[in-house]
């Protein structure tokens, strides 16, 4: 028995098709399996924010969800693919493809860096991107950073020290990059891919989309940084300790301390100077008994 339609609103999906996916490189359009990566991201902005404002709305999985813009959009399926097997096979391809990238602070670890992508309606997040066939992941975090933002984190990268998280079944590992003087010139690489990149009080954004800190210290709304939200999360500072080089113990400040919501690997913020490529291995202590 064929399911029902879930029936979204035309202007609803005319909002996330533009947020999302019409203004995309054609090459990207016109590839049924990358078009699922942007449906992705809109399905779950739909959750986190159209729903959130708008009730009423209906509840779907990617699923339903993607089947309602393709058939708002059907030249996006310009041979009439089957929907369902696209999505199948999206599902089976993104499994397989993780993102990397780099949480890049300033010198002070007060501010991270974000970039906007180039459309208009797009968020702020941290710089990453899908990893290449037989590419290491801290070379592709190395690639993608100096794609989005002209900076070349290569001799400050240390490959241990990351965060690490599943979101929607895909793999994103960013790595930690201190240091970094806030007088730095970021330009990107690539054309009509980023739009902004500047740096952000880390204490300003938010750590749920609930959060109205930044829409009050910022002027922008919590969903402005939807693609950032899963990686920005405090620390209790009494569950970090960091070994100096120097075999001092420093205490971070708690803004620099981000823990993903299903931790699976973290190593702290640590202070790394320019063609060293890590002074020495953070650690977290008590993770236990922190609350996620």
């Amino acid at each position: 028995m064929e399911t029902k339609r879930v029936e979204i609103p035309s202007d609803v999906l005319d909002d996330l098709c533009s947020r999302f996916i019409l203004h995309i490189p054609s090459e990207e359009r016109d590839n049924a399996i990358r078009v699922c990566f942007q449906i992705e991201l809109a399905h779950w902005f739909y959750l986190d924010f159209c729903m959130q404002n708008t009730p009423g709305l209906p509840q779907c999985g990617i699923r339903d969800f993607a089947k309602a813009v393709f058939q708002h959009c059907p030249f996006l399926l310009p041979h009439g693919e089957d929907v369902q097997k696209v999505i199948e096979q999206w599902k089976e391809y993104k499994m397989g493809v993780p993102t990397y990238g780099a949480i890049i602070l300033d010198e002070a670890l007060e501010n991270v860096l974000l970039v906007q992508g180039y459309l208009v309606k797009s968020g702020w997040g941290f710089p990453k991107g899908k990893v290449n066939e037989d590419e290491a992941p801290h070379d592709c975090a190395v690639r993608e950073v100096l794609e989005e933002t002209g900076f070349d984190i290569k001799d400050r990268i240390c490959k241990d020290m990351f965060i690490e998280q599943k979101i929607t079944d895909q793999l994103a590992r960013l790595y930690i990059i201190p240091g970094v003087s806030k007088d730095t010139k970021f330009n990107p690489k690539t054309r009509k891919e980023i739009r902004n990149i500047e740096w952000f009080p880390i204490e300003k954004l938010p750590c749920h989309r609930n959060d109205m800190t930044p829409k009050s210290k910022l002027g922008l709304a919590p969903n402005k940084f939807f693609m950032a939200i899963p990686f920005v999360r405090p620390v209790p500072l009494s569950a970090l300790s960091v070994i100096h080089p120097h075999t001092l113990e420093l205490e971070l400040p708690i803004s620099t301390c981000f823990l993903l919501p299903a931790l699976k690997h973290i190593h702290s913020p640590l202070l790394v100077e320019p063609g060293v490529s890590c002074l020495a291995q953070g650690h977290i202590n008590g993770l236990d008994t922190i609350n996620h």
